[in-house]
């Protein structure tokens, strides 16, 4: 019997096994955990969200929305699941995390064509079609043979939010609302500083004492813009916060009717609405010294930290050397890469990757031809971005209209425009679909 093995069960090799088993091939899914956890995993479960609960934004005329419009339409497995575990997020969608991976291990767990194999895998397998989508946190025996066949490999650093929880929290100095009342209008929580709080939290920030680095941290790490520390991001000047994760714009404290000077939102981990994670808060700093500086805060005063954030290397290969637009190794055909570790940023991202991979992996053992989405689409923009780069070095890029080609003729208006590229890549996508022929099995809700 056909079979294809795909070494990692995060949101990439999730969607790789799902789209290899609805074409009626066998699947070894290897998942290393709980034998063995990276430094930032500590569920068990697969596709465990290590970092946000978000995966942004839904509204179609968004570069997130239309991302995640395409990858439904392409049988996704994790946005059924995400949909049966969201959480209040205003015009986001996010999840109660534990609840998104059990319904995802289930899935895939319950599917007749995949074994999940709950053990490490150190070697790239030397035969036959394989997906690997080990993530950025890959484990050093399998870093170090993904290094021997690809050749140079860069790395970045990453980071994670503190999360906590809901009845520390100082109420009295905090209001609830979406920024411009979108969704429910108080999917997050807001705690409004003035600027002579700005000013003390700031000064703070910028004195605290950050974590060490150990081991392959040690050396000077190359921070990624996407998910920057605050602790760098302040050292950038005194606004730059105000103007990044702590703007203040679309909100009114109805305590004094006015825009605050500064914000930081809290945004739910939980359908139970019992924990809260800092929105845009990536943090190094010391675990002490997260408690008091962030304790600064108007309503995080007492606040109980269940998660204080981390840092910790990402890997990702210099792609466009190593693998074609469909993910596949120029230099071997049959194996395919899937998630951040191709230099896709961010979580749907990462997603999509492995729903392409999954495809190419399953028509190429059919013997068909790849399967590459029009540069249209934002899939198929994300893939040719990833085979061909961009300017000056190679670094991951997450969904932007950017790198859709542009509308001709131009539309000035920018939501207009967004609208637009928004139709074009959805009508590609079906034109694809059709021309590509009856070869997907009906869609499966996994969830």
């Amino acid at each position: 019997m056909k079979r294809v093995r795909v070494i990692g069960a995060g949101l990439a090799g999730c969607e790789a096994a799902w789209q290899i088993a609805r074409r009626g091939i066998a699947v070894e899914l290897y998942e290393m955990k709980p034998a063995r956890f990276s430094p930032a995993h500590r569920s068990p479960d697969l596709a465990e969200l290590v970092c946000s609960n978000s995966f942004k934004a839904e509204r179609p005329a968004s570069a997130a929305g239309l991302l995640k419009r395409e990858m439904r339409r392409l049988g996704s497995l994790l946005l059924p699941c995400a949909d049966r575990c969201r959480v209040p997020a205003g015009g986001a969608l996010a999840v109660d995390r534990a609840a998104f991976s059990s319904a995802v291990t289930a899935a895939v767990a319950s599917h007749p064509l995949i074994r999940l194999r709950r053990e490490e895998a150190t070697r790239i397998p030397e035969d036959g079609v394989a997906v690997l989508a080990t993530g950025p946190l890959t484990s050093d025996a399998l870093a170090a043979e993904i290094s021997r066949l690809c050749g140079d490999a860069l790395s970045f650093y990453d980071a994670a939010a503190p999360i906590v929880t809901a009845e520390s929290l100082n109420r009295e100095r905090i209001f609830a609302a979406s920024r411009y009342g979108k969704g429910d209008g108080d999917a997050y929580l807001n705690c409004p500083l003035n600027r002579e709080e700005y000013e003390r939290f700031y000064a703070a920030l910028r004195s605290a004492e950050r974590a060490p680095l150990h081991g392959f941290d040690a050396a000077a790490p190359s921070v990624y813009e996407g998910c920057m520390p605050v602790e760098v991001m302040a050292a950038r000047g005194e606004d730059t916060l105000r103007f990044g994760p702590m703007k203040p714009v679309g909100l009114r404290d109805p305590a004094t009717g006015h825009r605050p000077w500064a914000v930081l939102q809290l945004r739910r981990e939980d359908a139970g609405g019992t924990l809260y994670n800092l929105v845009g808060f990536q943090t190094n700093l010391k675990f002490g010294e997260q408690k008091r500086v962030f304790g600064m805060i108007p309503g995080l005063e007492r606040a109980e930290f269940v998660r204080y954030g981390v840092m910790h290397r990402n890997t990702f290969l210099n792609s466009p050397r190593v693998l074609n637009a469909d993910y596949s190794v120029r230099a071997r055909p049959g194996l395919f890469f899937a998630g951040q570790i191709t230099g896709v940023e961010g979580y749907m991202e990462s997603a999509s990757s492995g729903i392409l991979a999954g495809i190419n992996a399953a028509r190429r053992l059919s013997g068909r031809p790849a399967a590459v989405l029009p540069e249209e689409t934002m899939c198929g923009a994300l893939s040719r971005y990833v085979a061909r780069g961009g300017e000056g070095p190679f670094q991951p890029m997450g969904a932007n209209f950017g790198i859709l080609p542009p509308l001709d003729p131009p539309v000035r208006d920018k939501k207009e425009r967004y609208a637009a590229l928004a139709r074009r890549a959805l009508q590609a996508l079906e034109q694809a679909i059709e021309e590509a022929g009856p070869e997907q099995e009906p869609a499966e809700r996994g969830c």
